[in-house]
């Protein structure tokens, strides 16, 4: 199995910048989709961003208004969420997963493996 470690939350301010890390240990990531997703205390997991895992290919949230950008490492087994111009609407606890199936879902319900999270917290 896949077990998943993020971390890089704290505190900012409006407007500076921010990079999580989502380390995996385990199986390999060859037929990974990998996902970003992020929840705000009595709101509703939502998705921020995925990659594939393989070719690189990204796809993310139109609600980030292009200000979130995932990449990842394959020698290390990372996956990075890269943060600029963040708003008061990003605090949240981001978390990481993975899909082995290689759907490259939206949803939280297709991701089989998660990350504990990591507090990020925007606040003037």
């Amino acid at each position: 199995q896949v077990q998943l470690v993020e971390s890089g939350g704290g505190l900012v301010q409006p407007g500076e910048s921010l990079r999580l890390s989502c380390i995996a240990s385990g199986d390999t990531f060859s037929d990974y989709f990998m996902g970003w997703f992020r929840q705000a205390p009595g709101k509703e997991r939502e998705f921020v961003g995925l990659i594939n895992w393989r070719n690189r290919d990204s796809f993310y949230s139109t609600s980030l208004g292009g200000r979130f950008i995932i990449s990842r490492n394959t020698a290390n087994n990372t996956m990075y969420l890269q943060m600029s111009r963040l708003k008061l609407g990003d605090t949240a606890v981001y978390y990481c997963a993975a899909d082995p199936q290689g759907a490259g879902s939206l949803s939280p319900d297709d991701y089989e493996y998660w990350g504990q999270g990591t507090q990020v917290t925007v606040s003037s």
